[in-house]
């Protein structure tokens, strides 16, 4: 699941940015949890952040507006079994692209400033700008680094948690 990014120099200028197709699922909500949805809206009214919208009539969450706050309000209002997941963290983290400008030698630090969990960090490098390194075990996966990319550098991309033995 990823976020592939298509960009020219003139869509750059004019904010217009054509994003994949990936669809990330709100917090909490199972593959089987969206089969008994029903397309209702509410967990769309209740985001605070606005970035839940129906695709298909199922939940899908759009992180080129704003970030998940993991708030639970989505699933607080579902009458369905949708939600029965974790509710913290996403199965996917930010992945920072080579398009990113602090890799082209422009001097960017917007998605650290935007990390709630401070997952982006950066390290100084020797005649440049600073160069983004990111921590996936910090990474909540919450899209708030997406939306101030001022180039759509930044996508997402699937993990596999790794089960403890018991």
């Amino acid at each position: 699941m990823g976020e592939g990014v298509e960009i020219s120099r003139r869509n750059f200028l004019l904010g217009r940015h054509k994003r994949g197709s990936g669809r990330v699922s709100p917090p909490g909500a199972t593959l089987q949890g969206l089969e008994a949805c029903t397309g209702c809206g509410r967990c769309v009214d209740a985001c605070p952040t606005h970035i839940i919208r129906l695709i298909a009539d199922r939940p899908a969450l759009d992180f080129s507006i704003a970030e998940c706050t993991f708030c639970g309000q989505c699933a607080e209002l579902c009458p369905e079994p949708v939600f029965t997941g974790r509710l913290q963290q996403f199965p996917h983290v930010a992945i920072i692209g080579e398009s990113c400008l602090a890799k082209s030698r422009t001097d960017c630090q917007a998605c650290r400033d935007a990390c709630p969990t401070e997952a982006i960090r950066f390290r100084p490098r020797a005649g440049g700008p600073f160069l983004p390194e990111l921590s996936e075990e910090a990474c909540t996966g919450c899209g708030a680094c997406l939306s101030v990319c001022p180039v759509a550098a930044i996508g997402i991309h699937e993990v596999k948690w790794e089960r403890a033995h018991v």
